[in-house]
């Protein structure tokens, strides 16, 4: 098979033949992979901002296929079934983080395309308990962002409660889901992009945005809730001073820079801030059904598999409008 080699961390992927994936073991399936996104996450451990993958390594955590081939033991799934696999691919199972349904933080979790070969290939193996039926009503490159961008967006959305003016910070890939979730429950959303990014406000106000502007001002009126998915530690503060009393800011993303020392004013009035840490596959099944029902839409520039550096180069220098996704 073809795959994308990461050797070591701030170097180019390359293009290699290798072996297909031995037959799958015990609750493992082998997938034949039809689309995976291009996520923030990727570039980060491309960049060496993550610091702990496996090497060499196969990127990629959002993917979509077709199983090809079952190990022993594997009971919800059979050949042929269309699924996604995320980021969350293992978990200890008996921690008291995933015994209390909080599995996204179990100490022993391993994670597609970081601690388990992903998605930038042909082929990948992955642990039935952690694959998701994708639904029909999604084709193979639309569904890719779901599994990260959809998911991390959704968990985001949960954590900020019930926001009737809800500020998103940074409009890429999962800002441009999670408006259409917030939309559908009745919130409006405030979206905010770099200074002067003309065409990210024009894609925010499409998709229906009641104000877009850049994250260096506030907004028109104070937020209920905020999230952060510019991996910049300088919004925080920005996004503090733009919420109401008793608001919260959501930090969605896995890595982010250094946070500034901001006034303890702005936090006062019981104002809160919070992260989110990988998803749990609870997430995921709400989220499809969810995304079912908007019916979320995902914007995607399509790349092959061998274009897999000119995509991440794309998303670092924040020309991709909506997801990028690799097709093998």
């Amino acid at each position: 098979m073809r795959a994308m080699i990461l050797a070591e961390p701030r170097s180019a992927l390359k293009l290699q033949e290798r072996p297909a994936p031995p037959r799958p073991g015990p609750h493992e399936v082998l997938i034949k992979i039809l689309a995976c996104g291009v996520c923030r996450t990727d570039m980060h451990i491309v960049d060496g901002e993550l610091t702990s993958p496996k090497l060499p390594l196969v990127p990629g955590h959002e993917i979509v296929g077709t199983v090809a081939a079952l190990g022993a033991g594997v009971e919800r799934l059979r050949e042929g079934d269309r699924v996604g696999v995320p980021w969350l691919g293992s978990t200890c199972g008996q921690c008291d983080y995933c015994r209390s349904g909080r599995e996204n933080l179990c100490e022993k979790a391993k994670f597609t395309g970081y601690q388990i070969d992903g998605g930038f290939a042909d082929y990948t193996v992955a642990n039935e308990r952690f694959c998701f039926p994708i639904p029909a009503a999604f084709g193979d490159v639309e569904a890719a962002p779901l599994l990260c961008a959809g998911l991390i967006g959704y968990r985001a959305l949960r954590l900020a409660g019930d926001a009737g003016r809800l500020g998103l910070y940074g409009f890429g890939a999962a800002a441009h889901i999670a408006i259409q979730v917030a939309r559908h429950r009745g919130q409006r959303v405030f979206a905010f992009t770099k200074p002067g990014d003309k065409a990210g406000q024009d894609f925010a106000r499409g998709l229906g945005a009641v104000w877009a502007g850049g994250s260096d001002g506030p907004p028109p009126e104070p937020l209920d809730a905020a999230l952060i998915f510019a991996p910049v530690g300088a919004l925080v503060p920005a996004a503090l001073r733009a919420t109401a009393k008793g608001g919260t800011v959501v930090c969605a993303g896995i890595h982010m820079s250094d946070i500034p020392s901001f006034p303890y004013r702005i936090l006062w009035e019981e104002r809160v801030i919070r992260s989110v840490a990988n998803l749990t596959r609870q997430d995921g099944e709400e989220f499809l059904a969810i995304a079912q029902q908007v019916p979320v839409r995902t914007t995607t520039a399509a790349f092959p598999l061998a274009q897999a550096n000119e995509a991440l180069a794309r998303l670092r220098e924040g020309r991709i409008e909506g997801a990028a996704v690799l097709v093998p």
